[in-house]
């Protein structure tokens, strides 16, 4: 394969709404561009991208992949992303290795959901956005009369920048080919060939004045703000083609023009245009800014008390330039049966030769790089070296995860991956038999060396293996990868809530044990009083024995003895906290008293303490935020009040409100799937534990049916 300069490589994310054709469109570039024989389908696993068992089965996107199209001497990279909002993390991850974003929209269904998040995640990276009007071929993607409502959606939205550089040529046949507004000319495509049968024809007479309406339109607006093109616009009343090509492409990189294109991943019509104007128009790496790294010299300079402005922060920049030290960063890793572990990265400086040995600057460790690839779907494609700006992919790295920077020994620095969301339901999974068990740990760890939002961890209140992500389809894809990729069956269940106990009464009483067999026998005698401390105390002891009635060495094992019953709880054996016991007075035998007797003593005198002391139950309360558009505000608002909910706040952002809560977590445990069907997606929350709160009545009635009562201990 050929070894590509920065200048010939356009790194693209392929970004939108789940169903709106990314797959099919990639597949379809690739085709085009002769990179495979037929045109891969989503539907039978032959597209490039969709490779993963389970995506194939659900026929949805759930992670990154990455496939490249050599065009005209240019390598463009294409990294296809999830549209299920449950997975817009995945996307978001994907914009950081790539110059630009290719937003798919369904030209049937407009803007969706998705759309509008990723195009937000786009907007915080500064990322230059070109917007496909996908599945035009589709009967319902409307002639001009829709096409110009869509437009205009786009306008309300994102702005009067989303500007069409094509107009559709449709007819009685369906979609049938561009025309192009910056060279004013047509191309006609045969719909279901392979995307490069293209023909330079005249404009169709039905769309003349329209085109020469929105090619000045375009022209206009990309002469705005630059006074040499204004100067030149008004003297000719046009730019000439040369300029303008290079001012779109300046306009489309400082992300002051939106360019709307339309195309037929299905039927591969107008996809080798789409390259075509990729390769044109998107920047290439070396025009990007540089990056913005964390410098670990540049923070020790900081400890070291230096005022210097670039210290301030430990932040440094790093241009994707070959002559910079060499250095890459890792934005994905994917298990693989055969190659073991594949880390995808980008180069962000320096050129990367087969067998390099770097630095991993995260985790202080040599790593050497054998077997250098591109990836192409699944499939890794060996090259001699890699240039600044180009992604690639090398296998069995020993140490290095997603989110590390490796490079030059001595040249540190540090490029961080955006922040992973808070996962969204946890589920407690047990495994099937004990071989199951020896399984799970080791299996779950690769997965989520993969995904960087699945939790896995044992609840130190419930004992349960929790396993945390973003929603119900999402854990049950790590149930069935768990199950076919490393043979670990699983039953998922509903997480227990961490319920605690209380008192809201004193208490006094003795705590008496004696038994008496051949030889020594036990005694211990302990008198306490009990109350309750504000919530969050935890537990207190005093001794406030006087006179010696309990030896001074028995005392911890009267503590003991009543921390080990408060942890196995009263009323429905969940942990009491949140009081305090005094111990003031006792008895003991010369002969018979030992440890053992004082702390069975205290565990007596705790229960019958807790029987006077008013207990009660404790539920976690769930601060938590919730954003969805301003529309769906009141149904969350009353919704919340239905869980219980106490409504904090609100702010509204744009179009977007903010509502901030306190819940009960109990009435949170499957709350994504219900925001999700509220907000038809386009809701999303974060959640953690804020405090504890006393259980109402009726609510602890039906919890304590449910429960099981400890089983009281014998006096020995």
């Amino acid at each position: 394969m050929k070894t590509y300069q920065g200048s010939e490589i356009r790194n693209v994310a392929v970004v939108g709404h789940a169903h709106s054709g990314k797959t099919t469109l990639i597949a379809a570039l690739l085709h085009a561009a002769k990179m495979t024989p037929t045109q891969g389908r989503v539907e039978d696993g032959s597209a490039v991208t969709a490779y993963d068992e389970e995506e194939v089965a659900r026929g949805t996107t759930m992670q990154n992949a990455v496939a490249y199209a050599e065009w005209q001497g240019t390598k463009i990279n294409l990294v296809d992303t999830p549209g299920f909002h449950m997975f817009s993390h995945e996307a978001r991850a994907a914009l950081l290795p790539v110059e630009a974003a290719v937003l798919v929209v369904n030209a049937q269904s407009g803007v969706e959901p998705v759309t509008e998040r990723v195009w937000k995640f786009a907007e915080e990276a500064h990322l230059p956005r070109i917007v496909v009007l996908n599945q035009m071929d589709h009967p319902k993607a409307g002639g001009i009369s829709g096409l110009s409502a869509l437009i205009d959606d786009l306008h309300e939205r994102w702005g009067r920048q989303c500007i069409p550089v094509q107009l559709p040529i449709t007819g009685p046949e369906g979609f049938q080919g561009v025309v192009d507004l910056v060279t004013m000319e047509a191309f006609y495509y045969t719909p279901g060939g392979d995307g490069r049968g293209k023909i330079t024809g005249e404009i169709p007479a039905s769309l003349t004045s329209q085109a020469k309406a929105a090619h000045e339109a375009l022209v206009e607006l990309v002469a705005e703000g630059k006074d040499d093109l204004m100067e030149e616009f008004f003297a000719e009343g046009t730019i000439p083609e040369q300029h303008l090509i290079s001012a779109l492409h300046e306009a489309i990189r400082e992300d002051r023009i939106f360019p709307v294109l339309f195309a037929s991943g299905l039927t591969n019509v107008a996809t080798d245009h789409l390259l075509d104007f990729i390769k044109v128009y998107a920047p290439a790496p070396i025009e990007r800014a540089p990056f913005a790294v964390k410098t670990p010299a540049l923070q020790a300079t900081v400890a070291n008390g230096s005022t210097a402005e670039a210290a301030e922060s430990g932040i440094s920049f790093r241009k994707v330039d070959d002559a910079e030290p060499q250095a890459i960063f890792v934005y994905k890793t994917m298990s693989d049966p055969f190659a073991g572990r594949i880390s995808f990265f980008k180069v962000v400086s320096g050129v990367i030769k087969n067998d390099a040995t770097l630095e991993n600057y995260t985790r202080r460790g040599q790593e050497r790089l054998s077997h250098l690839s591109v990836m192409q779907g699944r499939k890794a494609v060996e090259v001699p070296e890699l240039h600044a700006g180009d992604l690639g992919a090398v296998a069995k790295l020993r140490e290095t995860f997603t989110g590390d920077t490796l490079g030059q020994k001595g040249c540190d620095i540090l490029v961080e991956l955006p922040p992973m969301p808070e996962p969204a339901m946890t589920y407690a999974i047990e495994p099937k038999t004990r071989a199951d068990e020896d399984k799970l740990a080791p299996a779950i760890h690769k997965l989520m060396e993969e995904d960087l939002l699945i939790r896995f961890y044992r609840d130190p209140m419930t004992n349960e293996f929790l396993i945390a992500g973003a929603g119900q389809p999402h854990i049950e894809t790590i149930v069935s990868r768990l199950k076919k990729r490393y043979h670990a069956e699983v039953t998922l269940k509903a997480p227990k809530v961490p319920y605690r106990e209380t008192i809201r009464g004193k208490a006094d009483a003795q705590g008496r044990h004696k038994k008496q067999t051949g030889g020594h026998g036990q005694f211990g005698d302990c008198k306490i009083k009990m109350e309750p401390l504000p919530r969050g105390a935890g537990f207190e002891f005093v001794n406030d024995i006087f006179g010696g009635a309990i030896p001074r060495q028995f005392i911890p094992a009267v503590e003991k003895g009543i921390q080990e019953s408060a942890a196995r709880g009263f009323l429905a054996g969940y942990p009491v906290v949140d009081f305090r016991v005094t111990v003031y007075d006792g008895s003991y035998h010369e002969v018979d008293s030992n440890e053992m007797s004082f702390k069975m003593a205290g565990r007596i005198a705790f229960r019958k303490c807790m029987e006077q002391a008013k207990p009660c139950l404790l539920e976690p309360i769930m601060q938590v935020e919730i954003e969805a558009p301003d529309e769906f505000a009141g149904a969350l608002m009353g919704d919340l009040n239905s869980r219980r909910g106490r409504v904090q706040g609100m702010e509204s952002k744009g179009r977007t409100t903010i509502i901030n809560a306190e819940v009960p977590m109990a009435e949170m445990l499957a709350y994504g799937t219900q925001l999700t069907s509220m907000t038809q997606g386009k809701g999303s929350y974060h959640m953690e534990v804020d405090h504890y709160d006393i259980v109402p009545q009726a609510v602890a009635e039906k919890i304590l049916a449910n429960a099981k009562r400890p089983v009281e201990e014998e006096e020995e």
